[in-house]
């Protein structure tokens, strides 16, 4: 896949699910697509401690970088950026204590696989996320 790094959105997300095997998805205020938590990794951050603080801000989370286990970097259209791709660094974590829609997010929701199917999806979340 070709583009320059001006469309590419650098990002740090996770795969959260709980001990009975749900993930969690959040959807932006004022879009439509479900995703995972994460958001963009800012100057000078390393793609875990965007991940805590993006955690923190949008769902009151505290995790420590040594709760997340790295899953690979993943690349995917944006979501609701169009013609922007996003390079994802994906961690994954498993929590079993209640996360609250804080920040810019507008919902968040626990599914099962076949649930989150039924959900528009962020292209990430569909082709690299619900699909294994």
């Amino acid at each position: 896949m070709s583009g320059n790094a001006t469309n590419v959105l650098k990002i740090a997300a996770a795969v959260v699910s709980d001990s009975a095997g749900r993930l969690l998805l959040v959807r932006k205020e004022n879009t439509s697509f479900y995703m995972q938590p994460g958001g963009k990794i800012d100057a000078g951050e390393g793609a875990l401690e965007a991940l805590c603080r993006e955690l923190k801000e949008e769902l009151g989370l505290s995790v420590n970088s040594d709760q997340l286990s790295p899953l690979g970097i993943r690349t995917a259209q944006a979501a609701n950026e169009p013609g922007m791709t996003v390079e994802a660094h994906l961690f994954s974590i498993v929590v079993d204590e209640p996360v609250e829609a804080a920040a810019e997010i507008a919902e968040a929701r626990w599914v099962t696989r076949e649930e989150a199917e039924q959900l528009p999806l962020a292209p990430l979340t569909k082709e690299h996320i619900v699909v294994n």
